[in-house]
């Protein structure tokens, strides 16, 4: 599949999944979804979680050894964030190319990274309202960006 705002190719990025709780696996479920949570306390994303425990705890796959991605763990002890990660990393994006556009006025570089985000987050909030991750009536204010980032 080719890249949204460039004509360069993709490149296929699919592994063999795991089936099968390794046996030198260092943690068992409940462990991991304790550390999950205790991660997620101290305001850290999905991602990051993730990275933490692939680096420090040696858990190569927490869905193999919990059957739930850590999205999941952390809505049913109620610890979801209102917007998912990804749109917020974009309007996150989107705040600082604004913030450099408004020191640098005639940055046409930027302008066009403006629009390309602008759309990417279009599309992913249209995208997140069918599948029902985010309510229907909800609309992102350009003009209040960084409210969603608190």
């Amino acid at each position: 599949m080719a890249r949204m705002h460039s004509r360069k190719k993709g490149v296929s990025g699919s592994t063999i999944p795991v089936k099968k709780v390794p046996t030198w696996a260092p943690f068992k479920g409940k462990e991991v979804e304790k550390l999950i949570l205790k991660y997620s306390k101290a305001g850290k994303t999905s991602s990051e979680i993730g990275i933490i425990l692939r680096d420090s705890y040696g858990i190569h796959s927490v869905k193999a050894l919990t059957e739930k991605k850590i999205t999941q763990i952390l809505e049913e002890n109620g610890m979801k964030k209102n917007l998912p990660e990804d749109l917020l990393n974009l309007i996150e994006r989107l705040v600082a190319i604004q913030a450099h556009r408004e020191k640098n006025n005639h940055d046409m570089t930027a302008k066009r990274g403006d629009l390309l985000t602008t759309s990417k987050i279009r599309r992913l909030v249209k995208y997140y309202k069918k599948a029902g991750k985010i309510e229907a009536k909800w609309n992102l204010d350009f003009k209040r960006l960084k409210m969603y980032l608190d």
